[in-house]
């Protein structure tokens, strides 16, 4: 059986010395006083306790908000440049993160290579655990390099621990291979934040169930991965107003939801925007160039390419030339 070795204090590890951090330090795995005998609650005194608990996480969210913004636009700018967002993650934060990455080709119809997800233990460990795998660096390593990550790419590492030595050794060769990295935790001065250029910290403090991490540190997680991909893609474009213009229409809600966008865009009746979508080969962005701008979809078309896919700089064809 291996031997945990603990050390005294939460100074960030240095490469050679990952291991030796002592979890019981960190706030993520400290018991909760405020669920002091849970077990012995009732069904409503266990979703008071729950819910009590979960209304302090938007505040710690808050206090990274900083980090956040600083995040986005380095996704904006790496997928304006034709590079890619790549999660990395494991157990719950993996989930998470792949989640995050799944949702953006229906939502802004990135292509899939776009925003990318690693997980320790492969797809596989979306449905059951691959512990293990958390453990090694060198596997972590190995997963990314497949990816090939270069200068144009950020790779975000997500561990509610910031120790997990999977992503820590992903993100840590990311990063020697010149690409931008970033990580998001729970926990402040960790082996993740030491190797990741921007760290984003939500320190949410213990769970009610201590070190269930699934719970307030995933739900802080998936706050601010919303938070990093919503507002990149908004910076590129993507959103016009708070409308999601970018809509993939695959199928019947999803026609539905762009028919309403484009009504409500371009102030038009419902004939004239399904007449417009089919106009435009059924491209939202399209459609509402041609109706804002009143120009056929040839010029429709010509605008989009010239603005990277920003429809609002696209609409006012004047703004692309400064």
């Amino acid at each position: 059986m291996a031997t945990l070795t603990m050390t005294e204090h939460t100074s960030p590890q240095k490469p050679n010395d990952r291991s030796s951090i002592d979890r019981n330090v960190l706030t993520t795995e400290t018991a909760n006083s405020a669920s002091e005998g849970f077990d012995t609650k009732s069904a409503l005194e266990i979703a008071r306790i729950i819910n009590h608990e979960d209304a302090k996480i938007a505040a710690a969210v808050k206090k990274a908000l900083p980090e956040i913004a600083i995040v986005i636009d380095t996704v904006a700018r790496s997928l304006r440049d034709g590079g890619r967002l790549i999660y990395v993650g494991a157990g719950s934060s993996g989930r998470i993160a792949s989640l995050d990455a799944s949702e953006c080709p229906p939502t802004y119809s990135t292509a899939p290579s776009q925003v990318q997800y690693i997980m320790a233990g492969g797809p596989k460990a979306l449905a059951s655990a691959s512990d293990v795998n958390e453990d090694s660096p060198e596997i972590g390593q190995r997963d990314i390099a497949r990816r090939r990550p270069t200068r144009k790419d950020i790779i975000i590492g997500v561990s509610a621990s910031g120790l997990t030595p999977y992503v820590v050794g992903a993100v840590e060769y990311a990063r020697a291979r010149g690409a931008k990295t970033a990580a998001v935790t729970c926990n402040y001065n960790t082996a993740l934040s030491e190797v990741a250029d921007t760290t984003i910290v939500a320190e949410v403090g213990p769970e009610v169930i201590s070190g269930s991490t699934r719970m307030k540190a995933s739900s802080a997680q998936k706050m601010i991965l919303n938070m990093i991909t919503t507002g990149a893609m908004t910076r590129l474009g993507y959103v016009y107003d708070n409308l999601m213009v970018n809509v993939h229409m695959k199928n019947a809600k999803l026609v539905e939801r762009g028919i309403r966008v484009l009504m409500s865009v371009c102030d038009v009746d419902r004939d004239t925007a399904i007449r417009t979508i089919k106009s435009a080969g059924k491209s939202i962005p399209i459609a509402v160039v041609m109706l804002k701008a009143n120009v056929d979809k040839m010029e429709a078309v010509r605008r989009l390419t010239k603005s990277d896919g920003n429809v609002r700089l696209a609409i006012d064809d004047s703004r692309l030339e400064l």
